[in-house]
């Protein structure tokens, strides 16, 4: 588009009224429309030892009649990492939270679209430094947004609840709230000062406690809402005492005076590098507006993505409830203590099923009934049973949320879901479709001249026949907690401990660790394969393989030599080891599969058209 047709899009005289007409900003220019003049990465120093801090930039905006400061808030880095946000490009500003910072005007943008079909331009007119207006006493820097929380500063309103310190109150205690800035989640580090945000708390712990030989005492933890983002917040004993009754689950607070640390993500599946501590000046009031904050913020994975997501990741998901198992108990050797489990089994319409695990008081008190659509934020992802979920003590869960993806859940399971089979990720007939990651089809002999896994870790599907499988130590006792794998050792008492869980089971699950040598029409490979591909192998899991060859071990050779001269899909990769002083390619098969047949005529056919035979 030409320099005119830009110069009409542009919202001019938006950033005087975003700045120093907050009420009416909104309504005037609903989605300001501004040029992009530079982009400025801004240099993290983090404190030493310190975790790395998410980039920031810092972007400066014109209106043609003045330009701003601005700070892009993380969630909208995509634009500058997907090359869309340039100099000299037209931009929707979409949500904004315009403050005052020493004395400054600095616009932070939560949300913007830049306008391609706009074009890219030199800078259009001559825009003046933006000078706003001065504040009188008692009005806080004007706050501007599209329908988000800070969208006009807030306006006293009478309110039973006073602000509280863990300090006993008096008559003294009481402020009067008068116009106030409302920052963001998103914007709060150890260097912000005189905050105040407006959350919703979407989580509260217990009470925890401790006792140790230089002392005792509690805490508790909420996480934190707003348009922005999350973040968590802890109150150490006083703090414990004078907030945790305040606090409730599913409601909206006004909080400031808090101390701003680097976030211990051990203790927190919230995205932020930040948490927050309660102090003694810690002030807390109840807003009267409750509805202008979400609910809660999910970020959902399909069941069929799972196999992408990396091990102990932590993510969102959704599903119907297909099963509901009895509350089992686990047992810590070292301390005596129960652990309550329940297992429930998830689906959704990708038409994969998987199991989640719940812990504690949330498993001894589920009532959720089969088919209800339970939503859960927070859970770990485990390669146990090829992918399993377990809920964390920080996660949260929903029945029957009123959301639309629990909404359209519903729907599809009455209309069709009922009846439908599902996938589990034990036994995925192919898994270039579920990581996203098109792994090209190799034989042996290509995999040897290529040097696949030489330089590199590389990834590729091998279709062959298995024709010897190591029947030497194919299995392993390994630890039945969820998630951990680890091998237990025997502790000549009946019981078996895992050192990593300090936990003693009554019993072993063990898992397969195999060798298999495969054959095809250009040569032989050693695979090595992990208990979701043994299955597959030996039709079998290896605890059933092991009870046969502890009741009856002359079947055993039988047993294998029925799984040899099985052609089956592997999807494989290669990865250079250590093995004593001696270096070479090790082949780890990720996932096996059946063959396809009708799959496999067809790229016989499309072969042979590529060929261009006729008949």
């Amino acid at each position: 588009m030409s320099v005119a047709g830009a110069q009409l899009a542009i919202t001019q005289g938006a950033l005087d009224a975003i700045f120093n007409d907050p009420t009416n900003a909104d309504q005037i220019f609903p989605v300001p429309v501004l040029q992009c003049l530079q982009i400025k990465p801004l240099a993290a120093q983090p404190a030493p030892g310190a975790p790395a801090q998410q980039e920031r930039y810092r972007v400066v905006l014109s209106d043609i009649r003045n330009y701003v400061q601005c700070m892009l808030a993380t969630q909208a880095n995509h634009v500058i990492h997907d090359n869309l946000l340039v100099r000299g490009c037209i931009v929707r500003v979409k949500s904004y939270q315009a403050n005052a910072v020493k004395g400054k005007n600095i616009l932070i943008i939560l949300d913007l679209e830049v306008a391609s079909e706009l074009g890219t331009h030199d800078r259009i007119g001559e825009p003046a430094p933006f000078e706003a207006k001065p504040q009188t006493a008692n009005t806080a820097t004007a706050i501007g947004g599209s329908g988000f929380y800070g969208a006009k500063a807030e306006s006293p309103a009478p309110s039973k609840s006073v602000p509280i310190k863990s300090e006993p109150m008096s008559n003294t205690a009481t402020t009067s709230r008068g116009n106030v800035v409302i920052y963001p989640i998103e914007s709060l580090s150890p260097y912000a000062h005189k905050w105040t945000i407006k959350a919703r708390v979407t989580s509260k712990s217990d009470i925890k406690t401790w006792h140790k030989a230089s002392g005792e005492g509690k805490l508790f933890s909420v996480n934190l809402l707003d348009e922005s983002g999350e973040i968590k917040a802890t109150g150490f004993n006083e703090q414990c005492d004078a907030f945790y009754e305040l606090l409730q689950e599913g409601q909206v607070y006004y909080i400031s005076t808090c101390r701003v640390n680097l976030a211990k993500k051990q203790f927190s599946n919230l995205p932020n590098d930040y948490e927050l501590a309660f102090e003694r000046e810690t002030l807390i009031e109840k807003a009267e507006d409750q509805a202008s904050v979400p609910q809660v913020r999910f970020n959902f994975v399909n069941i069929s993505e799972l196999q992408a997501v990396e091990k102990d990741a932590t993510v969102d998901v959704v599903g119907v409830l297909k099963e509901v198992g009895e509350v089992s108990q686990i047992t810590s050797k070292s301390t005596g203590k129960f652990y309550e489990k329940r297992e429930l089994t998830l689906v959704d319409d990708s038409q994969f099923s998987v199991r989640l695990t719940i812990w504690g008081k949330t498993a001894t008190t589920f009532a959720a009934q089969p088919e209800s659509v339970v939503a859960f934020k927070g859970v770990k992802v485990s390669d146990f049973g090829g992918r399993s979920l377990s809920l964390l003590a920080s996660g949260t869960m929903a029945v029957d949320p009123d959301i639309e993806e629990a909404h359209r859940l519903k729907g599809w399971y009455d209309s069709q879901g009922r009846t439908d089979s599902f996938n589990t990720h034990n036994n995925m007939s192919t898994m270039g479709s579920a990581t996203g990651r098109q792994d090209q089809m190799k034989c042996v002999s290509q995999i040897k001249e290529e040097g696949l896994g030489m330089e590199n870790t590389d990834y590729f599907m091998l279709k062959a026949t298995i024709v010897y499988i190591r029947q030497e130590g194919f299995a392993y006792p390994a630890c039945s907690t969820e998630g951990c794998n680890k091998k237990v050792i025997d502790q000549g008492d009946g019981t078996w401990r895992c050192e990593k869980c300090d936990i003693a089971h009554a019993r072993p699950l063990y898992r397969y660790i195999m060798s298999v040598n495969v054959n095809d029409h250009t040569g032989q490979l050693w695979l090595s394969c992990f208990d979701d591909v043994g299955r597959v192998v030996m039709g079998m899991s290896a605890d059933e393989l092991m009870e046969i060859k502890e009741n009856d071990e002359d079947r055993v050779p039988a047993i294998f030599e029925a799984a040899n001269c099985t052609k089956l899909n592997f999807r494989c990769r290669a990865k250079m080891d250590m093995y004593g002083e001696n270096q070479r390619v090790r082949y780890h098969v990720m996932s096996a599969s059946q063959l396809d047949y009708k799959t496999e005529a067809l790229k016989l056919a499309d072969m042979i058209k590529q060929f261009g035979i006729s008949s």
